[in-house]
């Protein structure tokens, strides 16, 4: 990796500095990607893309502010730095903003980037047309949407002017199709998607194509389910969104702001006791993975939830402030922004049970796997989604079913989540299918 990016943001550090302000902190992102997209077994498009994105903010004082560029040069870095103390002057008081202390930083080999040569364009069009191919060859599959490969690689680097000064660098090999099955106003369409930081580790582009086409041809001919109160198992592919649900309600803005329903459950069961959701951000070649947050805090292993019950929030500085706590280094932000709470990895452990199994002891039920919207009370957690799947009777699949609506209370369905042990690593919140009991269903 370059050491240019850390010098710039030190760079933007010290205008900011020069120009008056109080304290500062910089982010400069460099990244540079390919993408290629077949269709009808040729080339549709390729792009490519690269550039440096900056951001400021400086401190004035309880003010702040912040400002974005995208030229590493002497004369915009003191232009940012005087327009950035010109805004946080004229701000209003923020008493939660500020810089952390400067912490010693071990900066671990995390396997973030590929040590082998990016992908050809050709390369990545040739990856594409195999998954075009193998979507194809699924029966029932007639169409490919589009197929697609990628690669790119983003440097990240944050200086403050507490001392801190960091970088690392992430490199995303990807590979997807979207298919369609049957004709006419019967026509369904599925998806698969796979990411990696290496080349190597990722599925062949023939299984990612047949998995799409198997996928889409699954669904035709859906009905509509009978309405009710059933187990309802959310799939692995959208079981992240449910626990996504919980990590929101979990995240210091919504906490500090009282608009959580989860705002006075620290300390107490919230999950069955059988359940731990870990937060990981130093897993290796993980996909949200960093030595780092984004004020410099070191990153650190921690349990989110342990056998059920509620451990910590998701906090930057300033949320934690506000609460009267420490930080727990999950700041995030853009270059145009200050931090913002937001977690890295997260992991929902196995449990003891296959997904057929689960499947089996559902009896009549419903699978889901995709969702549709979404409506869910940030206070109170009352939850309805729209959902497509596959209805359950006698524990065996009988038939696809779309255009459904689940609903029920967020706070009472988690506490009957029963997982099973299909995990999927290589999701940023990876957690295996959920089951859970007695959600209302209606058509």
């Amino acid at each position: 990796m370059s050491a240019a990016v850390e010098e710039i943001a030190e760079q933007l550090v010290d205008a900011a500095k020069k120009a008056g302000a109080d304290a500062a902190d910089a982010i400069v992102v460099r990244s540079s990607s390919t993408y290629v997209g077949v269709a009808e077994r040729a080339l549709e498009e390729a792009e490519g893309s690269e550039g440096t994105d900056l951001g400021l903010r400086v401190l004035m004082g309880q003010r702040q502010a912040c400002v974005a560029g995208s030229k590493a040069d002497a004369g915009v870095f003191a232009e940012m730095a005087a327009r950035a103390v010109a805004m946080a002057t004229e701000a209003p008081e923020d008493p939660y903003c500020g810089l952390g202390e400067n912490g010693s930083v071990n900066f671990p080999d995390l396997e973030l980037t590929d040590p082998q040569d990016p992908p050809s364009p050709a390369e990545l069009e040739a990856l594409a047309l195999e998954a075009e191919a193998a979507a194809l060859d699924v029966a029932g599959v007639n169409q490919v949407e589009q197929a697609s490969a990628s690669s790119g690689i983003s440097e990240i680097a944050l200086a403050a002017s507490n001392g801190f000064s960091g970088a690392y660098a992430r490199s995303s090999r990807s590979v997807s199709l979207s298919a369609i099955a049957g004709e006419g106003l019967g026509r369904e369409r599925d998806w698969a998607a796979e990411s990696r930081r290496r080349l190597a580790d990722l599925p062949s582009a023939a299984e990612i194509g047949k998995r799409a086409g198997e996928r889409a041809a699954a669904r035709l001919s859906p009905r509509k389910p009978p309405s009710g109160a059933v187990p309802v198992l959310y799939d692995r592919r959208v079981a992240p969104g449910l626990i996504g649900h919980i990590l929101t309600a979990m995240n210091g803005s919504s906490v500090s702001r009282g608009s959580s329903w989860l705002r006075d459950a620290m300390g107490t069961q919230i999950l069955p006791a059988d359940i731990d959701v870990i937060e990981d951000p130093l897993l290796a070649r993980g996909p949200s993975s960093r030595p780092f947050d984004a004020e410099g805090i070191a990153t650190a292993r921690r349990a989110l939830i342990e056998r059920g019950v509620l451990q910590s929030w998701v906090l930057d500085l300033a949320t934690a402030r506000k609460l009267g706590l420490q930080t727990t280094g999950n700041a995030r932000r853009g270059t145009a922004g200050p931090p913002s709470p937001g977690t890295t990895n997260v992991i929902v452990e196995n449990g003891d049970k296959s997904r057929d199994d689960l499947i089996q002891d559902m009896g009549t039920g419903l699978i889901v796997t995709s969702m549709i919207g979404s409506s869910i009370n940030p206070t109170t957690g009352a939850y309805s989604r729209g959902a497509s799947g596959f209805w359950v009777e006698d524990g065996e699949i009988a038939y696809p079913v779309n255009e459904v609506t689940v609903a029920g209370s967020l706070p009472e369905m988690i506490k009957m989540i029963i997982p099973a042990d299909d995990r999927d690593p290589h999701r940023g919140v990876s957690t295996p299918s959920l089951l859970i009991e007695g959600i209302t269903v209606g058509a």
